[in-house]
């Protein structure tokens, strides 16, 4: 009686056991977002209605070009978070940076739409 008694005991915890390892997998798993380039660290940002502004380091070279806005989209707004794909090599250190601006058209938002800055700011250097 002892032998059945302890099998049944081993089979009801082998069972909460295994119910009990199955819980983690019954939510969706995160999602990792692979963003190109680095991370910008930003002097400055600025939204208006339509507009999204940044004040950037520069060496003399960066334009628009060699950034990317990566947009967000959650809940009640975006986020931006501006990234660096081409590397300023030049040697013209500008202590204010360089101003750089993008349209609510031209990153997909509409005008008035509430939105969020996910980027280290940085102050300029002391001259």
């Amino acid at each position: 009686m002892s032998t059945l008694r302890t099998f049944s005991i081993s089979a009801l915890a082998a069972v909460s056991l295994s119910g009990c390892a199955l819980l983690p997998f019954d939510r969706e798993p995160p999602v990792v977002r692979v963003m190109p380039g680095q991370l910008e660290p930003i002097h400055a940002a600025a939204i208006t209605r339509d507009l999204a502004v940044f004040w950037v380091s520069s060496n003399g070279c960066t334009d628009k070009d060699d950034l990317t806005p990566v947009i967000d989209r959650a809940g009640d707004g975006s986020t931006i978070t501006l990234r660096r794909i081409d590397e300023d090599t030049c040697d013209h250190p500008m202590a204010e940076g360089v101003e750089i601006i993008w349209s609510f058209e031209e990153l997909g938002l509409a005008p008035g739409e509430r939105v969020r800055v996910n980027n280290p700011y940085q102050l300029p250097p002391s001259i």
